[in-house]
């Protein structure tokens, strides 16, 4: 196993970072957080979490007691999704699967929390067309790009802007994928609002070209996203809620730093989030994406916009915080961004993919195995469940 060159890697053990802190119904035992994962391993047909090695890979990355683990996206309903090889949460065979994956996670005392994804306008439209399925979005025919538009005309399956009947049947969604979570043992559930799916959609005026009370003004633009959030609580209690955003992002083609009015439409929104709060309802955390990373097909660095902050959220917000974006190669970042504030947890993407023991290489500045990113969304166990310890690599190093 190669390690990531160029990289000094700090011993954050004497830092904030492993430090416990409550969310929702939890004490995690340190604050780096598994982030959500996209990789592609569900059975088809189904959407059923991989059966031979889904288990084992939450299993890997949980054997540090105390970490908070949220999953790969998820679809609440078969209308959410699109991707053939992505899990869903509506079905017994899948809830099934994610019992064992949750039971595991416990056994290891650690922490999962579903994140439940709806793709919106970034599903291939014609899956969803050879499954009888619309392609939804907050607007009629306000593409991603130019190729989306033609696939969605060669398919005839053209971009739809939901109704406000349809925005209540994926309202009923959400609120059952989140019960079917809970019920399977999760600790909770993040609704997804940001890298440009569904809720990021109607947030922002690129995608919301809607004239009724879901679009045109900030309030409604952030209409949906609070309706799921209510409805959500209402249905598992506030404390099992969490919710992330992207503020800066650019993926899906979303307006990002280039609408300076998007950071109003965001304090809008964690203010009433806020404001439940202040009425006793206050969700278990935000997640951000930081402006470090605002398009997730780049690579590490690439696409940084460094004029903007996501400070302005503790302003506003009083809970705990996640920060994500490409902290695991910049541990100074980390560190810094922990210790200035005491709600702040950081969350780790694709280096927690290649260090299965990624909280112990954190804690004693360990080097980092190098990830292989032509296997994040591989049919295969490569790239998946054999990436090994530091202890396993240096072994395997020392024989060489």
């Amino acid at each position: 196993m190669t390690f990531v060159k160029d990289l000094k890697p700090i011993a954050l053990q004497d830092t904030k970072l492993f430090e416990p802190i409550q969310i929702g119904d939890t004490t995690v035992e340190h604050r780096a957080v598994m982030c959500p994962l996209t990789r592609m391993r569900a059975h088809h047909p189904g959407n059923v979490p991989n059966k031979d090695w889904a288990l084992e890979y939450y299993d890997q990355r949980s054997k540090a007691p105390g970490t908070m683990i949220i999953t790969e996206g998820t679809f609440p309903s078969p209308q959410c999704g699109g991707y053939d090889n992505a899990p869903g949460i509506w079905s017994k065979e899948q809830i099934e699967q994610w019992k064992k994956i949750f039971a595991k996670i416990h056994e290891n005392k650690s922490f999962a929390w579903v994140q439940l994804w709806v793709l919106g306008r970034q599903a291939p439209c014609d899956t969803l067309k050879r499954d009888g399925l619309r392609y939804d979005s907050a607007s009629d025919e306000v593409y991603m790009d130019d190729a989306s538009e033609k696939k969605a005309i060669e398919c005839d399956n053209r971009q739809h802007g939901i109704t406000k009947e349809e925005i209540k049947q994926y309202v009923k969604d959400y609120v059952q994928a989140a019960k079917n979570s809970i019920d399977a043992g999760a600790d909770g559930v993040e609704i997804h609002s940001a890298n440009g799916y569904l809720l990021n959609q109607f947030l922002d005026p690129i995608s919301n070209k809607r004239t009724d009370e879901y679009g045109g003004s900030i309030e409604n633009r952030a209409r949906f996203v609070l309706e799921v959030v209510d409805a959500v609580v209402d249905a598992i209690g506030e404390k099992k809620v969490g919710i992330r955003f992207s503020p800066y992002g650019t993926f899906g083609n979303m307006s990002g730093a280039s609408d300076p009015g998007l950071i109003a439409q965001y304090a809008y929104v964690v203010g009433e989030l806020e404001k439940r709060a202040k009425a006793g309802k206050r969700l278990a955390y935000i997640h951000l994406v930081e402006p470090r990373v605002t398009n997730l097909s780049l690579t590490e660095g690439q696409g940084w916009y460094k004029e903007g902050s996501n400070d302005f959220v503790y302003s506003i917000w009083k809970g705990p915080v996640i920060r994500a974006g490409n902290y695991a190669l910049d541990p100074s970042a980390a560190r810094d961004d922990v210790q200035k504030n005491d709600r702040t947890l950081i969350g780790y993407g694709r280096l927690f993919i290649s260090n299965p023991d990624l909280v112990q290489r954190l804690k004693e500045g360990l080097p980092l195995n190098k990830y292989d990113r032509d296997t994040f969304y591989a049919m295969t166990d490569k790239g998946y469940i054999d990436y090994p310890t530091y202890a396993e690599a240096t072994k395997v190093a020392a024989s060489q």
